[in-house]
C-alpha cells in the first residue's frame, strides 16, 4: 500500500460510511469500539500511552486485528481527535452573534478540558473531520448577517478559536478567577520584589480582592477578542 493509498483511506474514515463491516468473518470488533477505546485511554494516561499493541490489549484483541479497521496509527488519531472534538453547540436560535460566539468559544475549550492531548494535535497539518468542520460551519454561521465579508469571517472564526486553544492551557484556573502562576510570597521568599516591581505590585492587589468570574484569563481575554469584533462590525 503507498502513502497515496493510506492517505486515501484515512479520508474514506473520516469522511465515509463506516458503518459496514470490513470483510472476513464476522466481526467481534467494531472501529467506534476502537476509536471510543483508544480516546479513554488518551485521556486517562495521554496520547504517548497509545500503541495498537496496548490498545488491542486493552480490548481483548490482537493487536494485527486492528488493521481490519483502521489501516494505521495515525488514521486512527484522526479518527480520535474528529471523536473528541465531537458536535458543537447549538447556537442557531441564539439572540446576537455576539452570545452565539462566546457559546462556541466555550464549547470549543471544553474540548480541551475533556481531552487535553487533542490541543497537540489541531495545530498540526491535517484532514479535517466532519466534527471539525462541524464547528467551522457553526462558527461562520455565528458571523452570518454582521456584514463581515466571507474573508473577515472565516479569519474572525480563526481568530477566536486561536485565542481558544492559547488559552487552554490555563482554563482549569477559570473558576479561581486568577492565575497561580507567580505569587508575592514566593517573590519575597527570594528577594526578587524589586527585579519585578511590577509583577509584585499586581500580585500583591489581586490576593487582596475577592476573586471574580471576570478575572479569570479566558473570560477576560474572550471578552476583548469579542470587542475588538464588534468594533469592526459596528464600523460597517
Amino acid at each position: 500500500m503507498t502513502d497515496r493509498d493510506v492517505h486515501s483511506s484515512g479520508v474514506q474514515l473520516l469522511w465515509g460510511d463506516t458503518s459496514r463491516p470490513p470483510r472476513g468473518p464476522k466481526p467481534t470488533l467494531s472501529l467506534q469500539r476502537i476509536v471510543d477505546e483508544a480516546v479513554e485511554l488518551a485521556d486517562s494516561e495521554g496520547l504517548e500511552a497509545l500503541s495498537m499493541q496496548r490498545l488491542a490489549s486493552e480490548l481483548g484483541a490482537g493487536t494485527m486485528s486492528l488493521y481490519r479497521y483502521v489501516p494505521s496509527k495515525d488514521d486512527l488519531i484522526s479518527l480520535m481527535l474528529d471523536t473528541a472534538i465531537g458536535e458543537p453547540p447549538e447556537i442557531g436560535e441564539r439572540s446576537g452573534w455576539r452570545s452565539a460566539m462566546e457559546t462556541w468559544a466555550r464549547a470549543n475549550v471544553s474540548v480541551f478540558e475533556r481531552h487535553p492531548w487533542a490541543l497537540t494535535l489541531v495545530t498540526k497539518p491535517r484532514v479535517m473531520g466532519p466534527n471539525e468542520v462541524a464547528y467551522l460551519e457553526a462558527g461562520l454561521a455565528a458571523l452570518s448577517g454582521t456584514g463581515l465579508e466571507p474573508a473577515e469571517m472565516l479569519n474572525t472564526v480563526l481568530l477566536v478559536n486561536g485565542f481558544v486553544r492559547g488559552s487552554a492551557p490555563f482554563v482549569p484556573e477559570r473558576a479561581a478567577g486568577e492565575s497561580k502562576m507567580i505569587s508575592p510570597e514566593l517573590l519575597a521568599e527570594f528577594g526578587q520584589q524589586e527585579r519585578f516591581p511590577t509583577v509584585a505590585a499586581v500580585m500583591a492587589a489581586m490576593a487582596q480582592r475577592r476573586p471574580r468570574k471576570s478575572d479569570a484569563p479566558f473570560e477576560y481575554g474572550l471578552r476583548r477578542v469579542l470587542d475588538s469584533v464588534a468594533a469592526r462590525i459596528e464600523s460597517l
